[in-house]
């Protein structure tokens, strides 16, 4: 008996096997078919459901669309209680009729059946799955795909019938995701949840560009106010009347103050008490005789109109009593437009405010919300500082970055495991234009508003004059002209009387006492590597542009010569390729050749590099050598060109993936591995690497250059060690950098010159 059991084993194991491998055999045949993606289902609340799981939901696909859409595809599953009737702007294939539990397993078995789907994500907040009594554990113990829960809800301190409850759910799935590391303490600590199984991604929110609050209150009505506002679905948990009680104490000391309330009334409360609440509200305004200092805005809000108020705000206002609240929309939203807040001790609140960003208040005091306001509004400077520290704050939380972190869980779980392919932003110029004024592009921004006082520098307007023809070369759009116009002009102003370039000019275009006190050579050696791309595509430019280029690099030639910076010979030699003179070829030999002699003089079996260390613009280096042999023919420069690359790429690229040497640390000659520093990562580094593999494939037409140059962008986008965006969509500019722990968010010309000239490396 025991052997005939072990064959039946024997037999369900070989079955299982063969099972186990048509399965595979099946998924990767299907990843064979050219357009095959895997699927996965949003189950949630959408539009026109005017529900705030429904904004985040769609907010968080249509990022995930944008920034991932060759990697998987999303299909959406609503869901409606009996008497809901919703129509959705793409065919519904899937739906759930929370009132009905047959739904819930008619649902399960249609997910079942279509071996596409490799993963369920559900929405959850315990008030959709009341009206069908288990309905929603039908649908988890019936589903045979791997499912995802998002809990928008988490409350403390439950009792045994709700812990059980949440256990049961939690068991059925491959993770929970939370947004905040308060709402993970309570899953881990009140529930028993394996912290394993729990993931922390924030709310999402939108990136902004800066927009002056001046002329967005005189747009929309409210010239010198200072506004207070609040929005979110309107209710008694709101707790507005908190605010109106504290406004009389508010108004004494601050006359023009305008309290904003934005929201329609939540459709649930009409349905059940009408507009009880905001009829209470508004008897509330006329006994405290507050006509004049406040706005009701019943509407549901598009979403650009509804930041537009947002940023025009001076003070947020959060007076929720719900003491479990676990989590506000309303609150990321306002925090992400910059406005210093004012909140109730939520448990979202108590993570993210701190006395840089805001103050916190006893739930139900207008005397302390009268004082806090009246604190925040006796100071402008005091504002600005908060809103600066809000943006900062919440840079991390944009919905950018929190596709990428549903994405790499996605990943995570397929299981045909999921290639994540970044999808390239449409090429922008914005932020450039913002950053260049008539005389020249301004050196730093704070965020993304330029910063006039760092004045500019040689550096940045050659580089964004590369820039500016590449784009014209690609696009043929007029408006390069104009900013090609504007950098050569600057570049010329630069240039001295004895043919050599001051790099630094300040605000009032004075050249700064900084040009005397630092080595200028790779300021020179930028100005001609500008000045040669420019006359590289001389045959589409106007005749004056050429003219002055020329007229520039010929002043320059007696001091090029004295030249020995490493870099700025490498720069040199690039812009003397481009120009593609005959009578400049001489120069750029002995340039190539010193080159060659540091190479010679440093290389040992395992260091191939011209220097005895490794710090920024590497991989100029290679590139200038070989472009060099572009223009020469002479095998030496492209022999050292391609063995000095692959010594750099193999100290860069680990597993596949680009760290640049970091600032915090140079790669010495004597230690040849990689320091362990984290962070110091620049834009500049990257791009110039990308230049560099363009220039490779060009040449040796080798597949693995263009491999490595996608996954060098990708960076930008956000494969990197923090898994944030360097590049801003919203305001077409670059982040100044990644450090261990954090994004340097100012966006200055460097690394956005830097990422344009990447970006225009892939030209569609």
């Amino acid at each position: 008996m025991s052997d005939f059991k072990t064959d039946i084993n024997m037999n369900k194991n070989i079955k299982s096997d063969v099972e186990e491998k048509i399965k595979r055999r099946s998924v990767q045949n299907k990843k064979n078919t050219i357009n095959y993606k895997p699927e996965i289902i949003f189950i949630s609340t959408f539009p026109p459901k005017v529900c705030g799981i429904a904004t985040y939901c769609q907010d968080l696909i249509k990022s995930l669309q944008l920034k991932f859409r060759e990697s998987f595809t999303i299909t959406i599953c609503p869901m409606e209680t009996e008497d809901e009737h919703y129509h959705y702007t793409e065919n519904i294939e899937y739906s759930l009729n929370t009132s009905d539990a047959i739904s819930y397993l008619e649902l399960a078995s249609k997910i079942n059946k279509n071996d596409n789907i490799q993963l369920v994500v559900l929405q959850h907040e315990f008030g959709f799955f009341t009206e069908a009594k288990n309905g929603l554990l039908l649908f988890l113990q019936n589903v045979e795909k791997d499912v995802i829960i998002t809990f928008h809800t988490v409350l403390p301190k439950p009792d045994w019938e709700l812990k059980e409850k949440v256990k049961e759910i939690s068991s059925f799935c491959k993770s929970i995701i939370v947004m905040t590391s308060i709402s993970a303490d309570i899953l881990s600590y009140d529930y028993d949840i394996p912290a394993e199984k729990i993931n922390v991604i924030p709310h999402g929110t939108h990136l902004l560009p800066f927009i002056d609050k001046t002329s967005l209150k005189a747009k929309y009505g409210f010239r010198d106010k200072k506004i207070l506002s609040t929005f979110g679905l309107l209710g008694s948990g709101k707790n507005i009347e908190t605010t109106l009680e504290a406004l009389p104490e508010i108004i004494t000391k601050n006359p023009d103050v305008m309290f904003l309330i934005i929201g329609k009334t939540h459709p649930g409360i009409i349905k059940y008490e009408g507009e009880k609440y905001r009829d209470f509200l508004e008897d509330t305004v006329k006994r405290l005789h507050l006509e004049n200092h406040t706005h009701f805005i019943n509407q549901y809000l598009p979403l650009d109109k509804l930041l537009d108020y947002l940023q025009l705000t001076n003070i947020y206002l959060f007076t929720s009593k719900d003491r479990n609240q676990a989590v506000s929309g309303t609150f990321s939203y306002a925090i992400s437009c910059g406005c210093p807040v004012v909140s109730t001790p939520i448990p979202h609140a108590l993570e993210v405010l701190n006395e840089d960003l805001g103050i916190i208040i006893d739930f139900e005091d207008p005397k302390q919300l009268a004082v806090a306001v009246n604190t925040l509004l006796k100071n402008e400077t005091a504002q600005e500082k908060l809103r600066s520290n809000s943006l900062e704050k919440m840079a991390p939380t944009a919905w950018e970055n929190a596709s990428i972190s549903h994405a790499l869980l996605f990943q995570q779980y397929s299981k045909d495991n999921m290639t994540l392919h970044y999808a390239f932003p449409i090429i922008n110029l914005s932020h450039i234009k913002n950053m260049t004024t008539d005389f020249g592009m301004i050196q730093f921004s704070k965020i993304n508003k330029p910063d006039i006082n760092s004045g500019y520098t040689l550096d940045d307007n050659a580089r964004a004059m590369i820039v500016a023809c590449r784009h014209y070369e690609l696009n043929r759009d007029e408006s390069d002209l104009d900013l090609i116009s504007t950098y050569l002009k600057f570049i010329k102003f630069c240039q001295q009387p004895d043919g050599s370039f001051l790099n630094y000019v300040n605000q009032n275009k004075e050249f700064a006492q900084q040009n005397y006190e630092t080595n200028l050579e790779d300021s020179n050696g930028r100005a001609i590597w500008a000045l040669g791309y420019l006359l590289s595509i001389k045959t589409i430019l106007p005749q004056q542009f050429y003219d002055e280029a020329e007229s520039v690099i010929e002043k320059s030639l007696p001091l090029i010569e004295k030249i020995y910076s490493t870099r700025a010979m490498g720069f040199i030699i690039k812009g003397l390729h481009y120009q593609n003179s005959e009578i400049n070829i001489l120069l750029l030999k002995k340039l190539a050749n010193r080159l060659v002699k540091m190479y010679q003089h440093e290389k040992h079996k395992d260091w191939h590099w011209f220097e005895s260390y490794l710090t920024y613009g590497n991989s100029l280096l290679p590139e200038a050598l070989l472009c060099a042999w572009i223009t020469t023919k002479d095998d030496m420069y492209k022999q050292i060109a391609n063995e000095s690359f692959r010594f750099l790429l193999s100290k860069i690229f680990i597993k596949g993936e680009i760290k640049v040497i970091s600032n915090k640390g140079w790669l010495q000659k004597e230690t040849v591995k990689n320091p362990e520093s984290i962070g110091g990562e620049q834009p500049i580094d990257v791009a110039y690497t990308i230049l560099a593999l363009s220039t490779f494939y060009q040449v040796f037409k080798d597949e693995k250059y263009i491999q490595m140059m996608r996954s060098a962008f990708n960076w930008f986008l956000g494969k990197n060690h923090l898994h944030q965006i360097i590049y801003n969509p919203a305001t077409g500019g670059c982040y100044d950098g990644l450090e261990e722990k954090n994004v340097n968010l100012n966006q200055g010309a460097e690394s956005t010159v830097s990422y344009l000239m990447a970006r225009l490396c892939f030209p569609k």
